[in-house]
């Protein structure tokens, strides 16, 4: 369960964001701000306290927040992102973890080591991490160095298609995932309850779990009826302007 997050709210400079899909236009600012109140009040119905940072004028993609950092129940993992616009941004969340932990359970991916949050995805105590352009096995081998003191295991998984590991697999709980693309039959997901994007609804394999609801992307009804038969509370929250810089669900805040 969830207690805490923590959120950034995105400045003007957002419009400059990183995207693979420069087809999609450039973001609408005030869309893009009003969609963001719009996401920490679905999180705060869900009995989420939220803790909202201002503004990085000078890091277009710093709403993101959930590259900066992957926090468990007793110490923060301070990441070093992979894409060199944003290398300041892991600096910048410090003060705010700082907030939450003791300095001495607070670790960090130093280069050339770089690990980015989204590429990181928690199931219990086992933390499957996406070897990517924005993560590499330097990243993953210190991350690993951090969390076995703490009994966590850490799982590379290579990627071929997306972005980050999130971008395509989420865990919902008991052992089960919403899958898209190259995870529908990814061997290492063997063990799982597989549940399929379709295609055309790739965007929608980033929802995020808490607290036993769905916070599911606006707009992709097969995913969010597939959600519902299972039994999940849907909460729909519109990304669309996050979309366009390459952003989804999860991204947009540090949980814990």
């Amino acid at each position: 369960m969830f207690k805490h997050a923590i959120v950034r709210t995105p400045g003007t400079t957002l419009t400059r964001g990183i995207t693979g899909h420069p087809e999609l236009g450039a973001p609408d600012y005030e869309r893009a701000l009003a969609q963001h109140g719009a996401y920490i009040r679905a999180l705060e119905s869900l009995a989420v306290e939220v803790a909202v940072l201002p503004p990085l004028e000078e890091y277009p993609d710093s709403c993101f927040v959930e590259d900066t950092a992957v926090l468990g129940e007793t110490w923060a993992v301070i990441t070093c992102p992979g894409a060199p616009s944003r290398k300041g941004e892991a600096e910048a969340i410090l003060p705010a973890i700082r907030e939450f932990y003791p300095e001495a359970r607070i670790h960090r991916i130093t280069a050339p080591g770089t690990l980015e949050g989204g590429d990181v995805m928690r199931v219990e105590d086992t933390f499957y991490v996406g070897r990517s352009a924005r993560t590499n096995d330097e990243g993953i081998r210190r991350f690993q160095d951090i969390l076995k003191p703490y009994g966590c295991r850490v799982v590379p998984v290579a990627l071929r298609e997306v972005l980050h590991l999130k971008t395509g697999i989420n865990y919902l709980s008991g052992r089960r995932v919403l899958v898209s693309g190259e995870f529908t039959g990814h061997p290492d997901f063997a063990g799982f309850e597989r549940i399929p994007v379709p295609p055309q609804e790739g965007y929608a394999a980033n929802c995020l779990w808490v607290n036993g609801s769905v916070l599911v992307p606006a707009g992709f009804p097969q995913t969010e009826g597939a959600l519902r038969a299972l039994g999940y509370p849907v909460l729909p929250v519109d990304t669309s302007e996050y979309r366009k810089i390459d952003g989804g669900l999860s991204c947009l805040s540090l949980r814990f």
